[in-house]
């Protein structure tokens, strides 16, 4: 004869049962954790069963860029904008040097198309690059940063020489 204290030593009875019965949790629940896989969801409508872990609303709703990237966005978007007004002052500057070069017809596309590079630059980036990773799109809007310099504005400046 055992005593109880001899029970709570002894392994009889602590074999693997068998999991409870598939169970039903409302739309909108995730059921997590050991034998999760065996309870289904049941969405709003009533008549689709998804089985697992996996929400089916939550798989449809995109994921969000993160605050850093947010900030990355904002402070380049914010150097691309003074790129757009370094162009405008540089190219007004220019435009009395170059009359006599070239002709205002020659002049007024380039000058509208440095304009508005900056901002091309920026948006082409950012729906190029909507797939890849965060580092991708961060390399090609600081190489944009790069190449777009307002060269006339830094060399010569507004008022110049």
């Amino acid at each position: 004869m055992t005593t109880d204290s001899d029970d709570a030593l002894s392994w009889e009875g602590d074999d693997v049962t068998e999991p409870a019965p598939s169970r039903d949790l409302p739309g909108g629940w995730n059921a997590v954790g050991k034998g999760s896989e065996n309870v289904s969801t049941t969405q709003e409508h009533g008549t689709a069963e998804v089985h697992g872990a996996v929400d089916a609303v939550q798989a449809e709703e995109p994921e969000g860029l993160s605050t850093p990237m947010l900030l990355t966005l904002g402070v380049i978007g914010g150097v691309y904008f003074l790129y757009t007004v370094g162009w405008v002052l540089g190219g007004l500057r220019l435009q009395p040097l170059a009359s006599f070069l070239v002709d205002d017809a020659m002049f007024l596309p380039w000058f509208v198309l440095a304009i508005v590079a900056p901002a091309l630059w920026f948006l082409a980036s950012i729906v190029l690059t909507r797939g890849r990773a965060a580092w991708v799109r961060v390399a090609v809007l600081l190489a944009g940063a790069v190449l777009l310099v307002p060269w006339p504005f830094v060399t010569v400046g507004v008022i110049g020489s």
